[in-house]
């Protein structure tokens, strides 16, 4: 509607300086002064002027004004968001060394934890060795206990054996063992070293 009404004042805008001139028979001249046609002229102009003032001009300016408000509010949003993301990437950055510093602390506490049990294992090791060595001492003492008491068996039972063929005489084997007992018992401190 604004358009044809535009359209409209405008071939009138240009219809009115001839009707203006009347119906002169002669051709106008580009360069005389034609009063009629000055004020027809400017009552046209200030016509279309208050046409467009009212119907295209406030229009247009609040299209302006509501095109500037909103690059304004976008521009303030993308600076609320620069913001925002600013935070945001500090608040990773933060994050980011806290979870390094978290895994450093793990590994140095891994490590620790595996040297403590590295020393553990070691010296339970050296305590079962330790306890290993004690009982084959023990078991080999016991064995040489053994051995030495069936030697000293074996030694009275061939010296009773020998002494009662080197005296023979008949003197009764318990008689025989306890002597011979008793000379090896004032041998053994010197025979057991």
């Amino acid at each position: 509607m604004r358009t044809s009404l535009l359209a409209t004042l405008l071939t009138l805008g240009n219809a009115l300086p001839l009707l203006a001139q009347g119906e002169r028979a002669e051709p106008p001249k580009l360069l005389s002064a034609n009063g009629g046609l000055m004020i027809w002229t400017l009552v046209i102009f200030i016509v279309v002027l208050l046409v467009l003032t009212k119907f295209a001009f406030g229009p247009i300016t609040k299209a302006v004004e509501a095109r500037e408000k909103a690059l304004e509010d976008a521009i303030e949003g993308a600076k609320l968001d620069r913001e925002e993301a600013a935070k945001l990437l500090e608040e990773h950055k933060k994050l980011v060394a806290q979870g390094r510093a978290d895994a450093q602390r793990f590994i140095v506490d891994g490590r620790t934890a595996g040297e403590k049990v590295r020393a553990e294992i070691i010296d339970q090791a050296h305590r079962e060795r330790q306890q290993v060595l004690e009982r084959a001492r023990q078991e080999i003492e016991s064995e040489r206990l053994i051995a030495m008491a069936e030697l000293r068996r074996d030694a009275v039972n061939l010296a009773v054996r020998g002494a009662s063929k080197v005296i023979e005489k008949n003197l009764d084997d318990e008689t025989n063992r306890k002597v011979v007992e008793s000379f090896l018992a004032s041998l053994e401190p010197t025979g057991a070293r």
